[in-house]
């Protein structure tokens, strides 16, 4: 009688997060051992390894940049000191191998700022259990989780913006996936079996060269068919010595009485094999690139039998399908990461990466200097002394202090850059609305966000002598205003330059002026439920930059770009020539 035993390959599990009455923290996957599980996916597998590289070196670019760095040099530099290039790209290559990744945030000792994110490496972590309202408050770090003992406590640290007085804090950074809360699963999942099955096919062939290319074989015992238990250990020995493919071609050594009794090896020939093989290799090979979403092979810098020479147009098609859909939502998930850590510090910048894509033009700067003319025919906008008079009494009753605004809304900053919509004829909508209030809304308000304007200084030059009434009276009122109360005052001041009104819209205190108008976007406070905020508190909502908010929605009316640059800046320095 012969039996015949049927082995199951290894079948791939998703990952589940546990949560055991006798731990604080919530393991993740077999063994709390998951994250090792992707490394070593990344490490064993060469097409796995190659597409997470190139991505992540697409993601990071060229670097970080900020649109608005030369108007804020100051935050700028702070950010600087704030992260390292080698912090960013370590961040980045754990997000894009695990799905999530973790910033170290430590503050001074009042914690009234933040000084210094470092990167923290993802696998050390594990979350803590979510509290009755549903926020993870912690996470405990332990640098060998699957060896960890009762005496071997992890550390805890609290989550970002958590209620503690640690000067160290986790920023968990990671993207919604559904059924998932505490972890998030690789945006690669549906392509881990073919990762582990190219590398057991490579770990077959080097074996079988190193052990001479033996071939399968069937080995029979000819002296009797021993009891079951018996069987069964020589099946497992057999099996613990030369299954899998470590083993591969490895000798069998059998000792026996006689000839007669001896065990025989009968060679199974495996037909075609090279071509099994070759298709098990290039099947493993696609479904990897399809996994990641790879448009095209050559963006990654794998061979692609296509050939570049007539496929360019098809190429750069799929650069930018590969950048809009693959490479920019982790940017994207990362830079809201960062503004609401630079938020804390009362810092808002336009920020984004560098790329790196060839066939990219180059990201215009918002403060890029432009050639800016006046209207007027004289050499400058002509304010006369009575005329500014004018228009500082125009000022009164319009605009609103600024924080009796922030009572209910969380400022948010925005450069003017854009030129005005052409069906948007300011005149015209003054000459409408005589009867314009600075209770009411803006035309550019909606019901969440008010966009208001703010006179401030545009240059680091210090101007020379006394600074103008106009602009002096502006400055220290502290109070923010609609576009329409701005255009309504140039309008009615009374100021002439050669005939023409006056526009402090545009002209701001006239030639050689340091000052410029600065938009600013407040959105309604939330609290916890959601509902829109109107007690003067935070009450646990958070602020925005403002890339996050026109993501949302936002759309702010684009104005001219003389608005946001003061006279002195521009090439004229504000006179006509």
């Amino acid at each position: 009688m012969s039996r015949i035993e049927v082995l199951n390959l290894s079948s791939y599990t998703r990952p589940e997060a546990k949560e055991q009455v006798n731990k604080d923290f919530v393991s993740y996957g077999v063994d709390n051992n998951y994250f090792q599980y992707l490394i070593d996916n990344f490490n064993g597998s060469p097409t796995n390894n190659a597409i997470i590289n190139g991505i992540v070196q697409q993601i990071y670019g060229s670097g970080l940049d900020a649109k608005d760095k030369v108007r804020k040099p100051d935050q700028w530099a702070q950010l600087m000191t704030m992260i390292s290039p080698e912090c960013l790209r370590n961040v980045i290559t754990d997000l894009k191998i695990t799905g999530q990744c973790a910033f170290q945030v430590a503050y001074n000792k009042g914690k009234t700022k933040i000084l210094k994110l470092s990167h923290f490496p993802i696998n050390t972590l594990r979350a803590e259990k979510a509290n009755e309202e549903g926020e993870i408050e912690a996470y405990y770090y332990h640098h060998d989780w699957v060896n960890i003992n009762s005496k071997d406590k992890p550390k805890k640290f609290p989550s970002f913006k958590s209620k503690n007085s640690e000067q160290i804090e986790i920023l968990y950074v990671k993207p919604y996936a559904l059924g998932y809360f505490y972890y998030s699963p690789v945006d690669y999942q549906g392509c881990l079996p073919y990762c582990e099955l190219e590398q057991e096919v490579a770990n077959y062939h080097i074996n079988n060269v190193k052990n001479g290319m033996t071939a399968g074989v069937l080995i029979n015992f000819n002296n009797g068919v021993p009891q079951d238990e018996d069987q069964r250990k020589i099946e497992e020995s057999i099996k613990a010595k030369f299954t899998n493919t470590n083993n591969a071609g490895k000798a069998i050594i059998a000792f026996n009485d006689n000839k007669e009794s001896a065990a025989t090896v009968d060679t199974l020939q495996l037909g075609e094999a090279h071509q099994q093989y070759s298709f098990l290799s290039e099947e493993s090979t696609t479904k990897i690139m399809v996994g990641h979403r790879v448009t095209s092979p050559m963006l990654l810098g794998i061979k692609d039998s296509s050939g570049l020479g007539n496929n360019a147009e098809e190429l750069v098609t799929a650069s930018a399908l590969f950048e809009a859909t693959v490479i920019n939502p982790f940017r994207l998930l990362l830079i809201d990461a960062l503004e609401s850590v630079i938020s804390f510090n009362n810092m808002s910048l336009r920020l984004f990466f560098k790329s790196l894509n060839p066939f990219q033009e180059e990201e215009v700067q918002e403060d890029a200097q432009t050639e800016t003319t006046l209207s007027s025919e004289d050499d400058r906008p002509f304010l006369k002394d009575e005329a500014a008079q004018e228009l500082i009494n125009s000022l009164e009753g319009l605009g609103e202090l600024e924080s009796d605004l922030l009572a209910d809304y969380e400022m948010i900053e925005a450069e003017d850059s854009e030129d005005e919509p052409e069906d948007f004829n300011a005149e015209d909508y003054i000459n409408n609305r005589e009867d314009l209030a600075a209770q009411q809304d803006s035309d550019q308000d909606t019901e969440r966000y008010k966009v208001r304007y703010v006179y401030v200084k545009g240059t680091k030059k210090n101007p020379d002598g006394e600074t103008r009434s106009l602009c002096s009276e502006l400055l220290k009122a502290g109070r923010v205003y609609r576009k329409e109360d701005i255009t309504n005052i140039s309008s009615k001041g009374g100021a002439e330059a050669k005939e023409e009104k006056y526009s402090v819209w545009l002209y701001k205190g006239g030639a050689n002026c340091h000052h410029r108008w600065e938009r600013r976007i407040y959105r309604k406070k939330l609290n916890k439920a959601g509902e829109p905020w109107g007690g003067g508190a935070l009450n646990g909502t958070k602020k925005i930059g403002v890339s996050q908010a026109l993501r949302q929605g936002f759309k702010p009316v684009k104005n001219d770009k003389t608005v946001a640059i003061a006279p002195i800046e521009t090439p004229t320095k504000g006179y006509k020539k």
